[in-house]
């Protein structure tokens, strides 16, 4: 970038005044609201319990989307367990504690769960803290719980090898922070005329444009736009992860981040883009609504099954979506116990008729859940309000 040359957005005349054709959006607007309608709706009727473990669902996939596209990745089980010790869900054991998975899961909770109380530089900082509790990002110490300050160069987003780099976009001067951040604050914390989900996408893209942390910013920016969405959905609980679709879609989300940033401050197609992903968000729930349904009758299914905690465990792991074939050693790495232990807990599984061999051919025996006995029609089955969840 030459210095004086208008590239970035931040270097416009009139910044920040965002503009956006509100009849273009209308549509998209509507969609989005009907089906946010259709998911609260079908919540109401399957009770409180129910209710919670979908939370559970779509909380956990946020946190761990949400690092998934920044390229780190976390493991699902002390997620699920960190969000559920603070929702007060019971899941049966809870895993280790991780120092680092807990951070990432304060943040996205405290901007959900508290989503109507202000953002304040010192809420942004601790957030920033959480995320990086050691005061490193990787190997490289960082500034942690305040801007950046630019000592090293200025904050770019590139890609590609030493000596033939792009850089995708360029972030406001670490000298102009303070009062950019502060502008921003304000911005977010008074009434304004945008709809409240146009506002979330507005939220969202300001952040990650202002880029004021050392690292983390694209974490904090969906954090500061997943707490306008829950202000818009009018509770704190939440049914759908924006930053799972985002992860589904990440190439299309850099893409049209650095096209916005490129052009002018008519944001409309950042908008609409936000407002389509948003909505696939929102079905894709229904999804997650319909697996926590089934875990649910499947549990009632096999209510007096006597098992044990390594054989729960284990079967939901199955019921969430087990990746690649489950075979006694893995069985023994999992449930931490030996393989002789393993064999027994599966051929009483086998026995009961909760799992089956798998069909599938390989060098180790593989096992899979029993369709044949009742997971099937169990799945079909319609929904059961307030049935408790193993």
């Amino acid at each position: 970038m030459k210095s004086g040359d208008y590239t970035y957005i931040w270097q416009a005349s009139d910044w920040p005044s965002w503009r956006y054709d509100l009849a273009a959006l209308v549509q998209s607007l509507a969609d989005v609201s009907r089906a946010q309608g259709l998911l609260m709706g079908r919540l109401a009727d399957v009770g409180m319990a129910l209710r919670d473990q979908a939370s559970l669902s779509a909380l956990t996939e946020d946190v761990i989307k949400t690092s998934e596209i920044e390229d780190e990745h976390l493991s699902v089980e002390p997620v699920r367990s960190s969000v559920a010790r603070r929702l007060g869900v019971d899941i049966g054991a809870l895993g280790p504690v991780d120092r680092h998975v807990e951070g990432v899961v304060e943040m996205v909770l405290d901007a959900t769960s508290n989503c109507n109380a202000s953002i304040t530089q010192d809420r942004l900082f601790g957030w920033h803290a959480a995320l990086f509790p050691t005061g490193y990002s990787g190997l490289a110490r960082i500034n942690v719980g305040g801007w950046r300050d630019d000592v090293t160069g200025s904050m770019q987003v590139v890609s590609g090898p030493p000596g033939r780099q792009r850089v995708h976009f360029e972030a406001p001067p670490a000298d102009r922070l303070q009062t950019e951040t502060d502008r921003f604050i304000e911005w977010a914390n008074s009434a304004s005329n945008e709809p409240r989900l146009i506002k979330a996408g507005l939220a969202h893209l300001w952040f990650v444009t202002l880029h004021p942390f050392d690292d983390g910013n694209g974490r904090i920016a969906r954090a500061v736009g997943d707490l306008f969405l829950a202000r818009a959905d009018g509770s704190p609980q939440r049914f759908y992860s924006l930053s799972a679709q985002i992860q589904r879609e990440r190439k299309a989300y850099y893409d049209i981040l650095e096209r916005t940033q490129k052009q002018s401050l008519d944001v409309t197609e950042w908008l609409a883009w936000f407002l389509e992903t948003l909505h696939r968000a929102v079905d894709q729930a229904q999804h997650t609504l319909d697996a926590v349904l089934a875990k649910t009758r499947f549990w009632q299914r096999w209510a007096t099954t006597p098992l044990n905690e390594r054989q729960v465990k284990l079967v939901n792991r199955l019921l969430d979506g087990f990746e690649g074939k489950l075979t006694s050693s893995k069985w023994a790495a999992i449930a931490k116990c030996s393989q002789d232990t393993a064999l027994r807990d599966i051929t009483e599984l086998l026995a009961f008729g909760v799992l089956r061999k798998s069909d599938a051919g390989g060098r180790s025996t593989s096992y899979e859940l029993n369709e044949s006995r009742g997971w099937a029609d169990i799945r079909a089955l319609p929904g059961l309000g307030g049935a408790s969840v193993q």
